[in-house]
């Protein structure tokens, strides 16, 4: 892939020595980390919250954080971007009365095996229950009753560019970071991701994936997504992206019930594709994906969808997006050395490439 697309790992000097499984300096998607003693590594004390300023009780907090680990069978659509083991943060919420574990989805999709571990160290297995492609949550369903409290929603809409805040995962007071909003803007993921809004913090957490934003009342704002870089009066640091909970409350009783919301998939064309020096670069593509189909090739410019201009991820998604639902034909024009080339790509939805999980 080429090199403008998002890092994995964390690539801050302040945690290459300390955090576990994250340092690689490979090119992709979200950190594929590996199973990890979670005993291994402290956040300094300098970066935790003083429990005498927070206006509620830290370590029962901590204790609806679960470690979550999922087994992906090699075969599967996202096990060579993703990885076949991934572990990472879920926090444990309550639905009419029913427990259930919210993470960030790449975690958990395609999986066939999971686990959830508690702060107490019981482990129960657990179900991949839903994975929302839109906004990015994931939910599993405890195979078994976890011995440990939820922790209520909060509100994301009331928090502004620095309020200070609180990142939590699983492993106790040694796993939370003191933060605070930088900001909240629009999000476009070189996977065709697409968020409105979302909430950037720092410092940045270094298990971020499922981990939990915290606000002001000690309640669920937003869930780890990833770790990004931010340049800010020319200085390059990293940051964390978190899903706004406001985007889980339309969706969470489908979700919950049914496993999925009742909406038309979007067309996904299997594109990696990234913005360089004012141009859409195409910086891979899923195997036999429409684009791998259609002939698209790393490093050809995307000029145009339907004829219309693109000169933005927003602008590219959502002008695909505005075609129709999946199985919708997309025109692009592409730029590929002297040549433009005009091709039909035939759409499909993302979800139909994946293996769903079985059912319990």
């Amino acid at each position: 892939m080429s090199a403008f697309l998002m890092r994995r790992g964390v690539h801050g000097g302040n945690y290459s020595d300390w955090v576990p499984g994250c340092n690689g300096s490979e090119l992709g998607a979200p950190c594929e980390v590996r199973m990890v003693d979670t005993k291994e590594w402290a956040l300094p004390p300098q970066l935790r919250p003083k429990p005498e300023t927070l206006a509620f009780e830290l370590d029962s907090r901590l204790n609806s954080m679960v470690l979550v680990h999922a087994d992906v069978p090699e075969d599967a659509f996202t096990a060579s971007v993703l990885g076949t083991q991934r572990v990472g943060n879920g926090v444990i919420i309550t639905h009419e009365g029913r427990q259930v574990v919210l993470t960030i989805g790449y975690l958990i999709t395609e999986a066939q095996g999971i686990w959830l571990t508690a702060a107490g160290g019981q482990v129960v297995p657990g179900h991949a229950l839903a994975y929302d492609q839109v906004t990015g949550f994931g939910l599993v369903m405890p195979l078994g009753a976890l011995n440990a409290p939820s922790l209520a929603l909060g509100s994301s809409a009331t928090l502004n560019p620095g309020d200070e805040l609180t990142v939590i995962g699983f492993g106790g007071s040694e796993h939370a970071l003191a933060t605070r909003l930088i900001a909240r803007r629009e999000f476009a993921g070189y996977w065709e991701y697409l968020l409105d809004e979302a909430l950037f913090t720092a410092p940045a957490y270094p298990l971020w994936g499922g981990s939990a934003l915290l606000d002001a009342a000690g309640h669920v704002a937003g869930i780890g997504s990833l770790l990004i870089q931010e340049t800010i009066d020319g200085e390059r640091f990293d940051v964390n992206l978190f899903v706004p909970v406001e985007l889980l409350r339309p969706i969470l009783e489908p979700l919950v019930s049914f496993g999925r919301v009742n909406r038309a998939p979007r067309p996904w064309l299997g594109l990696y594709t990234g913005e360089q020096q004012g141009n859409l670069l195409v910086g891979g593509v899923m195997p036999q994906g429409p684009a791998h189909r259609a002939g698209v090739v790393p490093d050809d410019q995307i000029l145009e969808v339907a004829g219309d201009e693109v000169t933005s991820l927003a602008e590219f998604y959502r002008a695909i997006w505005s075609r129709g639902d999946a199985g919708v034909e997309v025109p692009l024009t592409i730029q590929r050395g002297e040549d433009t080339l005009h091709l039909i790509l035939h759409s499909t939805s993302r979800e139909l490439m994946l293996k769903q999980p079985q059912r319990h």
